[in-house]
This record gives C-alpha cells, structure tokens and sequence, in this order.
C-alpha cells in the first residue's frame, strides 16, 4: 500500500504541516515545532547517541536510527535490529495497523520471573514508503529509560503514542489533554 492509496480518513485531517496553527507553541533557536512535521510522516537518519535501558540493563544502543516526524507527534526513533538485545525481548500477540507503516507487531521486556508488557514495536512487513524500517525497533519511553545524547526523553501523553520529546521539541503534542480531535 503506497500514502496515494490510503484511508478516505486522511483527507479529514486539518494540520499537515504546512502552516503552524495560532496555538502551537513558537520554538525558540535549536528547537522544532512538531507542527512544522509533515503529513504523510518524513523519515531521517539520526546519528545521535541513543540508549534505551530499563533497571539498569541496556536494552539498546546505537548511533544509528531512523527518526520518523509527523505533525503533532514527537519524533519517534527506529533502531537497527543488530543495536537491540533480543534476549530480553519477547513477541507480544498485540498488532494494531498505522496508516503510514503497515501492521505493528510488539514486544515485552523479559528478565527472569519478570515481564513488563508492550515495551516496543515493530514493522515485520512494512508499506512500500517505509520499507527502511522493516524489522528496526522503536520503544516506549513510557516503558523504558530512553536517552538521546545522554538527555533523558520524556514520554508523549497516551498509553498508545510512542513519541520522543527532548528539550528540542515543542508542541502541544497529539495525546495531550484536549487534542482528541486532532
């Protein structure tokens, strides 16, 4: 499935990206407007430090990623499968389907007699527009510590949204109080 054939849904959607709305938060220098993201998602390579951890055990690590930008979402970051330790991961028979990417398969954390469920996602059979990203791993910085650069990220609103926000970010972000109909 390529973006030209996706959901009547799409066409609805007011913010693409191409004008920042009166309410979205102005970024000052070094900083992006998660308004200024376009719709369909852009996807770029980030060669940032990465680290992903949870109780002290790296999960991952990379300088390496694939960071996708859509309006109103935090960026969200898609690690090499070689930069993630799989030992620790485990399938979860939950999927849900992005319009942009395809059908999401995801993963518990597992470490001895403990589990924590849904802690990253990813594309096994991705659509055609993001075939770079098939088989790389995204986590949940609701779930796990996640770092850029050594600054730790805090979690995008929602128990279902997986983005990134670091002080180079602003918003407001989709999944905050009041952007149900965004």
């Amino acid at each position: 499935m390529s973006n030209d054939q996706l959901p009547n849904s799409v066409s609805g959607w007011i913010h693409r990206g191409q004008q920042r709305p009166d309410f979205a938060t102005e970024p000052k220098q070094g900083q992006e407007s998660v308004w200024d993201y376009p719709r369909p998602p852009r996807i770029e390579i980030d060669n940032r430090k990465i680290l992903v951890s949870y109780q002290n055990r790296v999960i991952a690590q990379t300088r390496r990623a694939y960071r996708i930008l859509e309006t109103a979402s935090p960026p969200t970051y898609y690690l090499y499968p070689d930069d993630v330790d799989h030992s620790c991961l485990v399938d979860n028979k939950h999927s849900s389907i992005c319009e942009w990417k395809g059908q999401a398969s995801y993963f518990n954390f597992k470490q001895a007699n403990y589990e924590l469920n849904m802690v990253a996602w990813c594309y096994r059979h991705p659509y055609a527009d993001f075939k770079m990203i098939k088989n790389h791993i995204s986590f949940y910085p609701s779930k796990v510590d996640c770092f850029i650069d050594d600054e730790k990220v805090i979690a995008q609103s929602g128990d279902f949204y997986g983005g990134w926000i670091t002080t180079d970010i602003v918003g407001p972000f989709k999944g905050d109080p009041g952007t149900e109909g965004w």
